[in-house]
């Protein structure tokens, strides 16, 4: 590796332009226009086919793009009919606006005008390169010729939008704009403006494109800065971003991009596009929700949106994708689950309005995601906090500290043992397993109480075929069978964690009793569950002596 062969390929304005560095936050939403159907089916080892387009298109107006680029019209056959099919088949909502795409040469342009004939809201986006490399390497052309180039395309789409009697709007990217002296885009932008001369009525878009990502995110704030200055009639245009995200900042160059003046950006779903992808336009939009912002987009059932993205595009969303991936919200951490339930019955406790758990930047329900599936998840580096709050939120139990621990350690160890998550069916699995069930020394059957100078209770001991009656004073029922057990297996330990409290399940309602056999300085727990409060305390000293014998 040498990296000697590589220097600065982008070009800072004449001027400082940090005004946007002072600002601390995005206040509101830009204009969103997807280029889903563009940008990203471009993008796709196989691109989309007519059916799959539309069914994009359909997924995209019921997110709530208003804007909507759909493709290149003059490139292939399919491009057009897709136009056509859109337009034909009346399939554009009246509040949506299409996007068609068109490079500034004559016959392409003009071939792009019958595709969208008949449309009653378009933006036909003319482009040409403005940047160094491609004036001398590709084009071989001077400042001037590149200029006439942008200029001339301009003059062609007002000149056909007038002979079909139509309002179609206008948008012009100077492209590879980071690789392009600003002053330089600044004079061919204000040149194509002058063509246009737009109106508050229906103003033109200008859109800046970070075709290749060649720099920090600041960097490409002061370019859009320079422009937002400076920019011929700027009270009527609409000055747009087009991130990609070659850098792996794309998301930051947009945010960066917004406060530097820009009103609108263009991206798509999961930032797919060319080489590593445009502006995620879904992380943006969520980035801006977290803060409080309403972004005019909606992403409450994000699984679905997900989903259907995939089967468009052949593509995955990862798993750790921000907002949208299936662990996104998931704390394996036993302390990260330990301040989740925390926070959560923090939340539920105070009546808490304002979203600040821990670890999770937004409310997994605002996405569609459920707190006991997809938030609190158990495996081998879980703790206490997580195995107790699956249980609570899932089944209803509420258990005592110590019974929390035991819990805790007795998931880790069974997760580390089979090499997987535990899901919550599981988690109860074993709960029940190891602090419900154990009867492998013996069971009780037949439970008399008679009051006399205290509470007298006869058990029967059940051990394999082996059936003892005993007897024995308490100054309750539980105490009274506990002192016959002890007497019994001549025994003797101490009751701890003694708690209770009622347990719903569907449309029965039974108790549960938690109860610590203590000996020594160690505890083994036991839980019953009944409709009677008396019988489920009394499973839960079975199943806590059980575990002690």
């Amino acid at each position: 590796m040498n990296p000697k062969k590589y220097c600065k390929q982008y070009l800072l304005p004449p001027e400082p332009c940090f005004e946007w560095a002072k600002k601390d936050a995005i206040d509101r939403a830009p204009v969103w226009c997807s280029v889903d159907l563009r940008d990203g089916n471009q993008a796709l080892v196989e691109p989309m086919n007519l059916e799959a387009k539309l069914d994009f298109f359909r997924l995209l107006t019921q997110i709530g793009f208003k804007e909507i680029e759909v493709g290149f019209p003059a490139a292939s056959e399919t491009e057009y009919d897709f136009m056509r099919a859109l337009i034909e088949q009346n399939l554009i909502p009246d509040d949506v606006t299409v996007q068609v795409l068109t490079q500034a040469r004559e016959h392409i342009i003009e071939r792009t005008f019958e595709a969208i004939q008949g449309a009653k809201n378009a933006i036909v986006h003319v482009y040409n390169s403005t940047s160094v490399a491609q004036r001398e390497q590709v084009f071989k052309r001077t400042k001037d010729d590149i200029k006439r180039i942008a200029v001339d395309g301009a003059r062609l789409l007002k000149e056909l939008t007038e002979r079909a009697g139509e309002n179609y709007r206008f948008e012009y990217s100077p492209e590879s704009f980071t690789g392009t002296e600003p002053e330089y885009a600044l004079e061919v932008v204000n040149a194509v403006l002058d063509v246009w001369q737009p109106v508050a009525e229906r103003k033109a878009i200008i859109n800046l494109p970070a075709t290749v990502e060649n720099a920090m995110p600041h960097v490409y704030a002061q370019q859009v800065e320079f422009l937002n200055k400076y920019i011929s009639g700027r009270e009527n245009v609409v000055l747009s971003i087009h991130p990609h995200n070659d850098r792996g900042t794309g998301i930051a160059a947009a945010e960066f991009g917004l406060l530097a003046g820009a009103d609108r950006v263009e991206g798509t779903l999961f930032g797919n596009g060319e080489r590593t992808g445009n502006c995620d336009l879904v992380t943006l939009a969520m980035n801006m929700y977290s803060q409080g912002v309403e972004t005019g987009l909606d992403f409450s059932d994000m699984t679905r949106i997900a989903k259907k993205y995939e089967l468009f595009t052949g593509l995955n969303v990862s798993p750790r994708q921000p907002y949208a991936g299936e662990l996104v919200f998931a704390a394996f951490s036993g302390s990260h689950q330990d301040a989740i339930a925390k926070g959560m019955n923090f939340r539920a406790e105070t009546g808490r309005e304002v979203w600040d758990v821990p670890y999770l930047p937004i409310d997994p329900k605002d996405v569609g995601r459920e707190y006991d599936s997809d938030v609190i998840r158990i495996n081998s580096q879980s703790g206490k906090g997580g195995v107790s709050y699956v249980l609570e939120q899932a089944y209803g139990f509420k258990m005592p500290a110590g019974l929390r621990e035991a819990m805790g350690y007795v998931a880790k160890h069974v997760s580390d043992t089979r090499h997987k998550e535990l899901k919550a069916a599981e988690v109860y699995e074993v709960f029940e397993t190891t602090f419900i069930k154990p009867r492998g020394i013996f069971d009780l059957g037949e439970v008399h109480f008679r009051q006399e100078d205290g509470i007298v209770a006869e058990i029967e001991v059940i051990e394999g075929d082996k059936r003892t009656f005993v007897e024995a004073y308490g100054n309750g029922r539980i105490d009274a069978v506990s002192n016959a057990l002890k007497k019994h297996f001549n025994i003797d330990y101490t009751l701890t964690g003694y708690e209770q409290h009622a347990l719903s399940r569907g449309s029965s309602a039974n108790a549960v009793t938690y109860i610590g056999v203590e000996n020594g300085g160690k505890v083994r727990w036991g839980v019953g569950e009944h409709s009677d409060i008396t019988c489920a305390s009394i499973n839960a000293l079975v199943c806590a002596l059980n575990r002690y014998l």
